[in-house]
């Protein structure tokens, strides 16, 4: 018999002020609930690091900007804190850490519309430990392929009723991409628009840095994103990281990215809030940049990221 996973639930409910707790074991979910049957809903998810939540705010603000694109009413903010916090305090207390890398948890919140036919959403917290091989793909990087997404870089604008900016449960696209990337031998991929731009991973956001020498002798590093307008998730991680980045010198730029703009830069990353900064070792096969700055650089953006509440 395999022991139950280590996960804790706890349901936003009006009548449980911290949130209900949820035996994770046991169903949950009625089966007519549209989060199932068509996925009709959204989640954020977090990083937990020694019980506290990193970018909470910016978190639940983005919860709430895909809410708003789905016309979907959802608990306020200061539940959604209660909730997390007897979440975490509930898994530290049924599955204390024993090893360092037991204390980052990940954190999941979700919503669906609910019951068909019921009036009100369906809302929880998810607490459990986080991947191990999130935190080897930040010590050893990635293997990356391209693939075509399907839709031009303008198509957010014209058909707002695609979600694009949203982040909703109807993942089946990016969980087909990433399987066919291991299928191929990669680890991840970088999705382009139909009309050859950079957007996203399916689960994170793309970065990728320049070193150059000024005229006066000095070095300057430019840090570069996709254009946010391209129809792509707008990263929690990389709005956090460019504000501490330009805090310490860096230069910033968005796009618009084609892929050869990937290939001729001197370091690649993917980076979301679970994972963190995952270094692109190859793209289609070809190296980025040398491992040598590739991994000067990937310290320094760490260690500022570390720095990030």
């Amino acid at each position: 018999m395999t022991s139950p996973a280590p996960v804790v639930l706890v349901f936003l409910d009006p009548a449980y002020p911290d949130g209900r707790p949820a035996d994770a074991s046991q169903p949950q979910l009625m089966v007519t609930d549209q989060g199932a049957t068509r996925g009709d809903g959204i989640f954020e998810t977090m990083l937990a690091v020694h019980g506290s939540v990193r970018k909470i705010q910016a978190h639940l603000d983005r919860l709430g900007g895909s809410a708003e694109a789905l016309d979907l009413s959802i608990p306020g903010q200061d539940e959604w804190r209660r909730a997390i916090a007897a979440g975490i305090a509930g898994h530290h207390a049924k599955y204390p850490a024993t090893t360092p890398d037991d204390d980052e948890l990940v954190v999941k919140l979700v919503v669906t519309r609910g019951v068909e036919g019921a009036a009100s959403a369906t809302a929880w917290v998810q607490v459990s430990p986080a991947p191990a091989a999130g935190r080897r793909q930040r010590a050893t990087g990635i293997d990356v392929i391209l693939l075509d997404r399907g839709y031009d870089s303008t198509v957010a604008e014209r058909a707002p009723w695609l979600l694009m900016g949203a982040k909703t449960l109807s993942y089946a696209v990016n969980m087909a991409a990433l399987r066919h990337a291991r299928k191929q031998g990669a680890d991840d991929v970088i999705f382009l628009s139909s009309d050859g731009r950079v957007l996203e991973g399916p689960t994170s956001t793309v970065l990728l840095a320049h070193v150059e020498e000024s005229g006066d002798g000095t070095t300057v590093k430019r840090l570069i994103t996709p254009q946010l307008d391209s129809g792509i998730l707008p990263g929690t991680s990389q709005g956090a990281l460019f504000h501490a980045a330009k805090a310490a010198g860096w230069e910033l730029g968005y796009g618009p990215l084609e892929p050869q703009d990937l290939l001729d830069a001197d370091a690649v990353w993917l980076i979301s809030s679970v994972r963190l900064l995952a270094p692109v070792n190859t793209i289609d096969g070809k190296q980025i940049g040398t491992p040598s700055l590739q991994k000067e650089l990937t310290a320094e953006l760490t260690e500022l990221y570390a720095g990030i509440e």
